[in-house]
């Protein structure tokens, strides 16, 4: 983490808006060319490049090898694949960071993998499977969620017109819509197992040291006991919105300043190019990924203006 964290401050992160805003403009000028009615897929076209270009740009990965690296993350979450499969992916995707690693070791550039791979503090350095596995991380993680989140916070809107009217009217913020959207579809749904330290009970169970234990942090804000019975239910004007989505303490995200500036900036500037912007099938047609760790659509199919009348 630490020689990440600094590039994640929510200064440093303040500085990049100019670069999300511009990504943002680039993507929807791409759709605005779309012929009118035509349904497209927002989660490929949008959700996904905007926060993958960031994240890419940040560590340096040259524009020929961004699909192939990301690529190999998108199928590390991917529970659907067989033990094989799984297992050529990430030997497959290890040898692409590392030479990815080396490659930066023999030619410094301005980005953070550069910085990973330089002297610490401490004198000491990463080696190159450390890199690779903070790479594996970052990339991953800089990516999948804040898709996820966009993806999840637009159906949302679309399947309830009423609270997208508030934002709209100024009675509700961006910010009310972001925070209950990581509550109610926290874009993670599971992560690796962690391991007991010691013997605890918890609701009369007993989780013995050693016992793995995996968390499920699309439940966590569903629970009535925190939300109230309508804890299942989207609404952005209930006043406890609380949620871990992004973990908690000194485990939690160290890229939630950037995925919260990326959906602040992603959000606004959907809605206000498309303002007619509907959902192209019913919302119950509209099937999960194909992995139990991440939670969001596998497409998002929409119209981003009305359809073109038929001619008598």
């Amino acid at each position: 983490r630490k020689p990440t964290a600094n590039a994640f401050t929510p200064r440093r992160v303040e500085a990049l808006r100019g670069r999300v805003e511009q990504t943002a403009a680039e993507l929807l000028d791409e759709l605005a060319a779309v012929p009118r009615g035509e349904v497209i897929d927002l989660k490929s076209r949008y959700a996904h490049p905007l926060p993958s270009r960031i994240i890419c740009d940040l560590f340096g990965v040259p524009e020929a090898d961004r699909l192939d690296m990301l690529r190999g993350g998108e199928m590390n979450v991917d529970t659907s694949i067989s033990a094989e499969e799984a297992a050529a992916n990430v030997a497959r995707w290890h040898q692409q960071m590392l030479d990815f690693v080396d490659s930066k070791r023999q030619r410094p550039a301005d980005d953070l993998t550069t910085d990973l791979v330089a002297r610490l503090d401490d004198g000491s350095r990463l080696t190159s499977d450390e890199a690779v596995g903070t790479l594996h991380i970052m990339l991953a993680t800089g990516t999948e969620p804040v898709k996820n989140l966009i993806a999840n916070a637009v159906r949302a809107l679309l399947t309830h017109p009423e609270q997208l009217e508030l934002v709209r009217s100024g009675q509700s913020s961006w910010d009310d819509v972001i925070t209950e959207t990581l509550r109610v579809d926290a874009p993670v749904a599971h992560l690796p197992f962690r391991f007991a330290v010691e013997d605890v009970e918890i609701a009369g169970v007993t989780i013995r040291r050693g016992d793995p234990v995996l968390m499920h942090y699309a439940a966590m804000g569903r629970d009535p006991e925190q939300h109230g019975q309508d804890a299942d239910e989207f609404d952005i004007t209930r006043a406890q919105r609380e949620n871990l989505a992004f973990g908690a303490g000194i485990y939690r995200c160290i890229g939630q300043p950037l995925a919260m500036l990326e959906a602040r900036v992603a959000l606004p500037a959907l809605f206000e190019r498309f303002p007619r912007l509907s959902l192209a099938v019913p919302v119950e047609d509209i099937e999960p990924q194909g992995t139990f760790i991440m939670n969001g659509p596998g497409t998002l199919p929409v119209r981003l203006t009305a359809a073109v009348a038929a001619v008598a």
